[in-house]
């Protein structure tokens, strides 16, 4: 079993920055993908960047494509994501999620096995 815990949301203006940080505990995540995930009530959650079990393999959803970057250390069983260029449709509710050991960097939710209680982002304009 994996416990996961978002931390540094909150708000911010348009045009900031903000860094996401997930802890995890119990299991290592050393060898797991890794993901964030978003959610806007109403509405699905929606893929944000992915990260392999080593950080060689990314992969964003394009609307936070060189904006947002994911980064991992497994040394700290934790995963970051460093949010730039903030805009207000980048508001919601951030999640991290871990996958299979060893498995490919997938957009799907349905390819991460621990999700984390969320951390609310949120950009006014």
């Amino acid at each position: 079993q994996v416990q996961l815990v978002e931390s540094g949301g909150g708000l911010v203006q348009a045009g900031g920055s903000l860094r996401l940080s997930c802890a995890a505990s119990g299991r290592t995540l050393s060898r797991r993908r890794m993901g964030w995930f978003r959610q806007v009530p109403g509405k699905e959650r929606e893929f944000v960047a992915g990260i392999n079990w080593n950080g060689s393999i990314t992969r964003y959803s394009d609307s936070v494509k060189g904006r947002y970057t994911i980064s991992r250390d497994n040394a700290e069983n934790t995963l970051y994501l460093q949010m730039n260029s903030l805009q207000p449709e980048d508001t919601a509710v951030y999640y991290c999620a871990a996958g299979s050991p060893l498995g490919p960097v997938t957009t799907s939710g349905s390819g991460y096995d621990f999700w984390g209680q969320g951390t609310q982002v949120t950009v006014s304009s």
